[in-house]
C-alpha cells in the first residue's frame, strides 16, 4: 500500500512538471515618466512542480503625453519663442515593449484559490515618435533601449481543470534615455538635451491563465 501511494505521489508530480501555461493580462500601468494608461501582456510559463514555475513574458504599453520636463528645458534657453510652441515640440507618442524571464512561487490560500510571488528581468525598447525641434509639425522617430527587473504578488482562482482567473500587482523598473542636439535659430549655437523616461511604476493587472 505504501508503494502505491508514493508511486502516485512520483507520478502526479511528474505530470504536473510537464505543464505549461499561457496567460493573458489586461491593466493599468502608472510609470513615473507619463500619467497611467492601458498595458496588455502575455506570459508563458512551465511547471517545475506544484509550486515553482519558470516563464518568460512580454508586454505593450502605449501614450501620447507631452514630457514637462523637456518643455521646463526649452523654455529655460528658449523662452523667447513661447512656451505653447515648446508644448508642441515636447509632445511625444511612446511605445514601451519589455521582454522578461521570471520565477514564480505559487502557495495555496483555500482549495481553489492560489496565492503567488514572481520576480523577473529583461530588457526593453521604448519606440518614440517626437516633433521636429525646428519644425513642430514634422515626426522624428527613436529607440532607446534599458535593463528592467519587476516583482509582484497576486492570486490564482481555479476556472476549471485547466484555467484560472488572475489578478496581480507589480512593481516595474526600467529608465531609457536618450540624447540629441538642437539648433538655437536665432543665435546658431547647439544645445544637447537628454531625453530620459523613467518607466518605473505600479501595475495592477487581471488575465486568464490556461494550461496544456
Amino acid at each position: 500500500m505504501k508503494k502505491l501511494f508514493f508511486l502516485l505521489i512520483i507520478c502526479s508530480t511528474s505530470i504536473f512538471a510537464q505543464w505549461s501555461s499561457a496567460s493573458i493580462k489586461l491593466g493599468y500601468f502608472v510609470p513615473s515618466a507619463t500619467s497611467g494608461g492601458f498595458i496588455i501582456g502575455y506570459e508563458g510559463e512551465h511547471f517545475f512542480d506544484q509550486r515553482v514555475s519558470f516563464g518568460w513574458s512580454i508586454d505593450w504599453f502605449h501614450k501620447n503625453y507631452v514630457d514637462e520636463s523637456l518643455v521646463n528645458s526649452f523654455n529655460q534657453y528658449y523662452s523667447g519663442i513661447g512656451g505653447t510652441t515648446n508644448e508642441l515640440r515636447a509632445k511625444t507618442n511612446l511605445n514601451e515593449l519589455p521582454v522578461m524571464i521570471h520565477v514564480s512561487v505559487n502557495f495555496p490560500i483555500s482549495p481553489r484559490t492560489k496565492g503567488f510571488v514572481t520576480g523577473g528581468i529583461g530588457a526593453e525598447a521604448l519606440l518614440i515618435n517626437y516633433n521636429n525641434f525646428d519644425n513642430p509639425s514634422q515626426s522624428e522617430f527613436k529607440a532607446a533601449f534599458d535593463f528592467n527587473w519587476r516583482i509582484g504578488a497576486g492570486a490564482y482562482y481555479e476556472l476549471g481543470s485547466r484555467s484560472d482567473l488572475l489578478a496581480e500587482v507589480d512593481y516595474h523598473s526600467s529608465n531609457p534615455s536618450w540624447q540629441y542636439e538642437v539648433t538655437d535659430p536665432v543665435t546658431g549655437v547647439k544645445r544637447t538635451f537628454e531625453r530620459s523616461f523613467n518607466m518605473s511604476g505600479i501595475m495592477f493587472r487581471v488575465g486568464v491563465r490556461f494550461f496544456f
